[in-house]
């Protein structure tokens, strides 16, 4: 019995990946198409994280302190808030939001270059496609996506802060010191890991998708699709999985 097309993809990815992570450890990086990466992954990304996240650390605390406010427990509002987007929402979100901005754009470039045989012309030239194309973008998004995830958490809590104190009257010193008392010293390292590992399954789902990508110019917008369902569906996953072992 045949497997599904997309296990395969799954599979032919993850062979991807690791041939890609062989080739950095060798130092075998494509420097300059590493700093049009960079940049698309991060400050090409940077203002819809911006925006998100103080739309997120907005709307969370307003949910958060109405409650808590009202219980009289206004002055744990900072905490919760923290915790919350530490553990959880900050690399997810920031994920959701590198997938439906750069894995489209891996997806749809690789895929484009398959169909059109430039990737064919890139192995006659005796070039390895995942050195020359998959590489720059596994480490620019290894690189970036916890930059992300940090500036998304740091917009969300001073949002949610002027949030509390225009909305509920919580002192800036009182939502602070909450902070404080609910992180504990391993939230934003354990974060970042997260968003480090979410960084690496996008671009080698993304890649992987387009260089399988098979048949006419139509079949990219399908690998693109395909990308980012099969993205979210491994991101969602590997942070059920990820939540037991560092937060367990």
């Amino acid at each position: 019995m045949n497997s599904p097309r997309w296990l395969k993809r799954f599979g032919a990815s993850l062979l991807i990946g690791g041939q890609a992570i062989t080739s950095t450890f060798k130092g075998h990086i494509n420097n300059s198409d590493l700093i049009d990466q960079l940049m698309e992954a991060g400050p090409g990304s940077f203002l819809i994280v911006l925006i998100t996240g103080i739309a997120a650390g907005t709307v969370f605390n307003i949910q958060v302190a109405a409650e808590l406010s009202e219980k009289g427990l206004g002055s744990e509002v900072g905490g919760l808030l923290a915790i919350g987007m530490a553990r959880e929402i900050a690399p997810l979100l920031t994920a959701t939001l590198l997938t439906g901005k750069v894995a489209t754009a891996y997806a749809a470039q690789i895929g484009t270059m398959k169909v059109t045989e430039q990737i064919d012309a890139i192995t006659m030239l005796q070039t390895d496609p995942v050195e020359y194309l998959v590489v720059p973008r596994i480490c620019a998004m290894v690189l970036m996506a916890p930059i992300q995830c940090l500036l998304f958490f740091t917009v969300a809590l001073f949002s949610g802060q002027i949030s509390s104190t225009f909305l509920y009257q919580i002192p800036p010193s009182i939502f602070w010191h909450s902070v404080r008392e609910w992180l504990t010293i391993s939230d934003l390292p354990f974060m970042l890991v997260k968003a480090l590992v979410f960084g690496f399954l996008i671009a080698i789902i993304a890649c992987g998708w387009g260089l399988t990508t098979r048949g006419g110019p139509k079949e990219v917008g399908s690998s693109t699709t395909g990308a980012v369902v099969m993205t979210l569906i491994t991101v969602s996953l590997v942070d059920v999985l990820l939540t037991q072992i560092l937060f367990g």
